[in-house]
């Protein structure tokens, strides 16, 4: 039994403030995707959704004379690292088992290699997922980031995602509501 869904995630101020930053209608993309990449990388569905929606938490906005800067953003870029931060320390928050939060922060912090020097990272499973994620929902100068979605309509595909996840984690229950 989960403590903390994703609704519980989605909802906090926290959250609102930072993924309205990053692009809530691209958090919500990769949390989809993560949960569907689980099965195939022998993951927790809960945590990779966890992990997808809270990926980009971290982000700030890079503006130059008034406009998105794409180039200044890539530049000096360290979402990753606040975003495992802030995420940790919000999953704790509200009730995330502490182990998982810790899992989940991981995969956030190695997501992207945009700040790390080149080189080769070896990276776990639900760190792979959290990457393929959201390199298959990315658009070009970053533009992912600035997709609309309605509150309504982000609320409905995360309650959908939550009840996909309990399927998942509770398949007698679901057997059993069938049967009734």
């Amino acid at each position: 039994m989960r403590k903390v869904n994703l609704e519980d995630i989605f909802l906090h101020p926290i959250t609102q403030k930072y993924l309205g930053r990053s692009g809530i209608a691209h958090a919500i993309t990769v949390a989809e995707y993560a949960f569907l990449l689980a099965d195939e990388y022998g993951v927790n569905p809960d945590q990779a959704a966890k992990a997808g929606v809270l990926h980009d938490i971290g982000h700030y906005t890079w503006y130059r004379d008034g406009k998105w800067d794409y180039d200044l953003y890539k530049e000096n870029d360290i979402h990753a690292i606040k975003g495992a931060s802030r995420a940790h320390k919000l999953l704790i928050r509200i009730g995330e088992e502490r182990h998982i939060a810790k899992e989940i922060a991981i995969a956030i912090l190695l997501h992207t290699d945009s700040y790390l020097p080149q080189g080769h990272l070896e990276l776990q499973p639900l760190q792979q997922v959290v990457t393929l994620a959201d390199e298959k929902d990315e658009e070009m100068g970053g533009n992912h980031h600035y997709r609309k979605i309605e509150h309504y309509v982000a609320l409905e595909r995360i309650r959908a995602l939550d009840i996909k996840i309990d399927q998942k984690e509770n398949p007698q229950n679901n057997h059993q509501q069938k049967m009734a």
